[in-house]
Parts: structure tokens; sequence; C-alpha cells
């Protein structure tokens, strides 16, 4: 069985940082690529940031230069550092994985529970 569990989401105020973490554990046999994406209220989920196994990251235009994503491949883990964040960066955010479970080698698209992320100006 394959879960993602985020942490890290909380309360901050404009100009703050936070770090979010996920792990991903369960039967995977490898993952490609991780990321974090958010959804505010009335909106659709959009990426946020991804990183491959390789190691190469992309972002949302929004977050560039202030959220990096980072990813350690040993642990199944990855985490986003969010800096100088803005009031419209308040939403749930998820992790998010990709990749190949155990033991039919099934690939799959996997999903965490949320985590509150709210932004006070």
């Amino acid at each position: 069985q394959v879960q993602l569990v985020e942490s890290g989401g909380g309360l901050v105020q404009a100009g703050g940082s936070l770090r979010l973490s996920c792990a991903a554990t369960g039967s995977f046999s490898s993952i490609n690529a991780m990321g974090w994406y958010r959804q505010a209220p009335g909106k659709q989920r959009d990426l946020v940031a991804a990183i491959t196994s390789g190691g190469t990251a992309n972002y949302a235009d929004s977050v560039k230069g202030r959220f990096t994503i980072s990813r350690d491949n040993g642990k199944n883990t990855v985490s986003l550092q969010m800096n100088d964040l803005k009031s419209e960066d308040t939403a749930v955010y998820y992790c998010n994985a990709e990749g190949y479970t155990l033991p039919t080698f099934a690939r799959g698209n996997y999903w965490g529970q949320g985590t509150q992320v709210t932004v006070s100006s």
C-alpha cells in the first residue's frame, strides 16, 4: 500500500517562510517525479514545483526565486522550502509522486492528503 504523508503547513505572516515535507511509503519499486501542487478555494489544483529522480526541477512562474524543491531519493522524501511568502500563496498544498509499485510494477500517480498553508498580510 502506497502512502504520501505531508507535514509542515501552518500560518505565517507575509514575508515569512515555511518548509513542507512529504514522505512516500509503501511498495514503490521506483519513483520518477515528485512534486507539490496547491489548490486555493474555488480554484483548480495547480503545479507549484516538481523534481525528477535525476534532480531536474521546474517551478510555477509565480514561485520562481522564492520556493526551492529538494528530494532525497534514498528516503523517498521531497521537501519544499517556501520563502518570502505572499497572501496569494495561501492554499492547500498536496504532495504528488509518480512511479511504479510492486509486485506488478504498475505505474501510478499518488497524492497526499494535503496540508494547509495560510499567509496573513
